[in-house]
């Protein structure tokens, strides 16, 4: 799958109508159906905000991991309650989000009587973006930070050869006025996925963003993918967070490091089989005062010294277009999903 970028021939789908067609497509490839409901949907909201890299993008590796064996579409995970302000969940091989669907109450009902509360996932695959497991909790008036890490592919700063994943980090929070704060980072200078769309288009990266296999830097997406490597993002700061994140999602939850696991007795397996950590907090259990009122005076401050568009505004942006007038996606692709839901 593409992005619809630089072609014509495209046709609109609603966000209603490509979801369904997405979760026909799990289901035709092995999943159950909250598994099915719960990946179309992110893919969907994904393409729906402009995140092409996350998008319908992914459906091919999804369907490739299923095929090989090496993640459970069937799989029913098991939510642990270990403590006060502590939830943990076995994805019994399954994707995370499921996982982190089927404890989300408990971890919400556990935040707001213990003032914060952590979700550790482990024996996991996350192959998503990162920003649509925050941005619910944000939703709810909680603030939320997630971590995960993913496939080794990134050298640690001064390093020779990679150790570590692209290991995003996602943090979502309340406002009183507009739509939650939202980001949503690689630790690494690029993400995987944009890489490979970048190779598929035939574009040039930014320098600084990845070696060959020789070690040497490269702005040739496809030399990144053949055997090179993506560099942390700022250096050493970036290599830190990168580290954390593993400690994190790794060591934490009883989930993989990104150097743990083989996918090479499984050709076609393409998800990172890690371990994931959320962390969810009752603002107002801090200062006593309204957060999403004092969210809001920061975010004017921020405009009046400059800066106009905050993180997530284009998403919010794309989202807001996507709904009026439709998803835009390539004929090609939406014939290719369509093939797919009926296979």
């Amino acid at each position: 799958m593409s992005s619809p970028h630089d072609n014509h021939d495209t046709q609109t789908i609603s966000f209603a109508a490509l979801t369904e067609l997405l979760t026909q497509i799990f289901l035709r490839h092995g999943t159950r159906a909250e598994v099915a409901a719960v990946l179309a949907e992110n893919c969907a909201s994904a393409e729906r905000d402009g995140s092409h890299s996350h998008g319908i993008f992914r459906i091919k590796g999804y369907l490739s991991s299923l095929a090989a064996g090496w993640v459970d579409g069937q799989a029913v995970p098991i939510v642990e309650d270990v403590g006060a302000g502590f939830v943990r969940v076995d994805a019994a091989g399954g994707f995370a989000q499921p996982a982190m669907q089927a404890a989300k109450a408990l971890l919400i009902e556990k935040a707001r009587n213990a003032g914060i509360a952590i979700l550790a996932i482990r024996n996991s695959h996350h192959f998503a973006a990162l920003w649509p497991d925050v941005e619910p909790f944000a939703q709810q008036g909680l603030v939320a930070l997630s971590v995960v890490n993913s496939m080794t592919c990134v050298v640690p700063h001064d390093a020779q050869k990679p150790l570590f994943g692209t290991n995003p980090i996602a943090f979502a929070a309340p406002r009183a006025h507009g739509e939650p704060i939202v980001f949503d980072m690689a630790t690494s200078a690029i993400a995987h996925g944009d890489v490979q769309i970048a190779a598929r288009e035939g574009h040039m990266l930014p320098p600084g963003m990845g070696v060959d296999r020789a070690g040497q830097p490269t702005q040739d997406p496809k030399a990144i993918l053949d055997g090179g490597a993506l560099l942390p993002f700022g250096g050493y700061k970036g290599s830190a967070l990168s580290m954390m994140v593993e400690l994190l999602c790794a060591a934490l939850t009883g989930g993989n490091f990104s150097y743990e696991f083989d996918m090479s007795s499984k050709p076609g397996a393409q998800t990172p089989w890690t371990g994931q950590t959320i962390i969810v907090i009752d603002p107002d259990k801090g200062s006593g005062q309204a957060f999403a009122t004092r969210s809001e005076a920061l975010i004017r401050q921020m405009h009046d010294a400059g800066q106009q568009r905050l993180p997530g505004d284009r998403r919010y942006r794309q989202r807001e277009q996507s709904l009026a007038q439709g998803i835009v996606l390539k004929t090609d692709d939406l014939i290719r999903l369509r093939e797919l839901a009926s296979a």
